[in-house]
């Protein structure tokens, strides 16, 4: 009758071994499942989820292998004597990604060994609410039981099946971290975050990259793009922050083409893959050929080996992910999940840490304490990036209404673009604000550079509740772009109108 476990987690990314580790520190007998199924184009890696192998840590590593491409070209504008022309080597560089990242997955190893958690190397799936069976690479069977299990598989990138040769032929995200010859000249169509941070460090690289854009990018960032009118004036005021992103990264190389949806993908006798396209704007049928097709269509709930109906847990029928309440829990006792593969949670490292964690001191440490997923910052790591916390202008109109919401705005210049002769017309943030009284922060978005620095440090302050009087009476730090958003108040019109600043 008694389980072997008190809590097994199934899932050994970011959020399911911070629950692991937690509840192990509170003398608890706990396990952690976790198997890589190999991707379509065989491409497999070990212990520590997306973010560690085919997400955050990778992809910063070469976005700033591509900062330092561009700071070579502005080195020269300081005195630098730099031979030309300068050649990147993508085997050293993906090498050097490759090994830190190896190092992280044989620490995750070791920590676990460390906290007595025991880690099984399988596929699992349920056979009753307390127990999952797996088979381990040899085909011997185990099975574990659990007072207690946590889901946290995460997701795993989707392919657009509509596409002929798009699964033959293509790659994702998780095959470009793992490739050990430069990709070439590649084309990255749909435009989520991902695909513009990989087109990014590309074109920072000196390859030849080229996004497909069907519609607007960043879909689920701010998108405001608003005109007030006072005395019969027009005023605009702003550029969508998104489509500052995609602005950037056009001057900066990267090729855009706009209101266009792949049909097909064939593979030549030369080895390149020639792309067919319907261009919407045109309607005309267009082709290319591209050395790599990286595909961005999203990610997709990595649960259909679970068998979740058969313990009856709920998912969202339209996209798969597991429906928790507040406290992480499904619909079954004692069954719960964290991460990436729960529905409405953003889909980001730092929240299924703290999740899990929270989660295990719940379960086993007498805390009552809930995850709050309200202002929560991140950041876009385009080469010109893009951070933000806190509500858009969309959200925040449609939460409060648009006669209530003050928006304060501004374009400013990085000190460092000025001998180098930058362009800094991207460079762009935007406060939103509550207009009653105190003037609550609702949001604040930055693109430029740094800008995850930025909005971290700024971050803590509006969870703390920060008002708009309160942020113009902290003292800046001279001469940083982070001291722009201190001097805002510059942009401040009264009565129903919006900012206007930098139109």
């Amino acid at each position: 009758g008694k389980n072997e476990y008190d809590l097994l987690v199934i899932g050994g990314g970011s959020g399911g071994l911070a629950c692991a580790k937690e509840a192990a520190q509170f003398g608890r007998k706990v396990a952690v499942l976790d198997y890589v199924e190999p991707s379509p184009q065989g491409t497999a890696w070990g212990l520590g989820g997306t973010c560690v192998n085919v997400g955050c840590i990778p992809k910063k590593l070469m976005h700033q292998a591509a900062l330092l491409g561009s700071a070579i070209k502005d080195a020269q504008h300081y005195g630098w004597n730099i031979s030309q022309p300068v050649h990147h080597t993508w085997s050293v560089m993906a090498q050097g990604v490759q090994n830190y990242v190896k190092s992280l997955n044989w620490g995750h190893r070791v920590q676990l060994q460390e906290k007595k958690v025991k880690y099984f190397n399988i596929k699992g799936s349920f056979s009753d609410p307390h127990t999952v069976r797996g088979l381990t690479k040899a085909g011997k069977e185990i099975v574990v039981t659990a007072d207690n299990i946590v889901i946290a598989t995460g997701g795993r990138p989707k392919y657009p099946t509509h596409v002929a040769g798009a699964l033959e032929y293509g790659i994702t995200s998780d095959d470009l971290f793992w490739l050990k010859k430069s990709p070439g000249k590649t084309l990255t169509p749909f435009v989520f975050n991902v695909s513009l941070e990989c087109a990014g460090f590309l074109t920072g690289i000196g390859l030849d990259t080229t996004v497909m854009m069907r519609s607007v990018p960043l879909r689920g960032f701010d998108q405001a793009s608003h005109v007030y009118k006072k005395k019969q004036i027009c005023f605009t005021t702003q550029q969508q922050m998104a489509s500052l992103v995609t602005e950037h990264m056009e001057s900066y190389g990267t090729k855009f083409l706009k209101r266009c949806s792949p049909t097909k993908v064939e593979k030549l006798e030369s080895d390149r893959l020639q792309v067919t396209w319907k261009n919407a704007d045109l309607d005309t049928e267009e082709t290319d050929s591209f050395n790599t097709v990286m595909w961005a269509v999203g990610r997709a709930p990595d649960t259909k080996n679970l068998n979740l109906e058969t313990v009856g847990v709920k998912t969202n029928s339209e996209t798969g992910k597991i429906i928790v309440d507040a406290s992480e829990a499904t619909s079954v006792p004692h069954i719960y999940a964290v991460g990436d593969i729960t529905e409405g949670r953003p889909e980001l490292t730092p929240t299924a840490i703290a999740a899990g964690k929270l989660l295990a001191q719940r379960l086993f440490g007498q805390s009552s304490e809930l995850m709050d997923y309200d202002n929560v910052p991140t950041t876009v790591f385009t080469p010109l990036e893009y951070g933000c916390v806190g509500l858009s202008e969309e959200a925040a109109v449609q939460r409060h209404g648009s006669d209530n919401i003050e928006v304060y705005h501004a374009y400013y210049k990085p000190l460092e673009f000025t001998v180098a002769e930058r362009d800094a017309t991207q460079c762009y943030m935007k406060m939103v604000c509550l207009r009653e009284r105190e003037q609550r922060i609702l949001g604040l978005h930055f693109i430029g550079p740094n800008a995850g620095e930025v909005i971290q440090g700024f971050a803590l302050g509006i969870k703390c509740g920060a008002t708009y009087p309160q942020m113009m009476k902290t003292v800046g730090i001279h001469p940083t772009c982070a001291e722009e958003v201190t001097k805002l108040h510059i942009t401040k019109r009264s009565g129903l109108d919006a900012t206007v600043t930098g139109c």
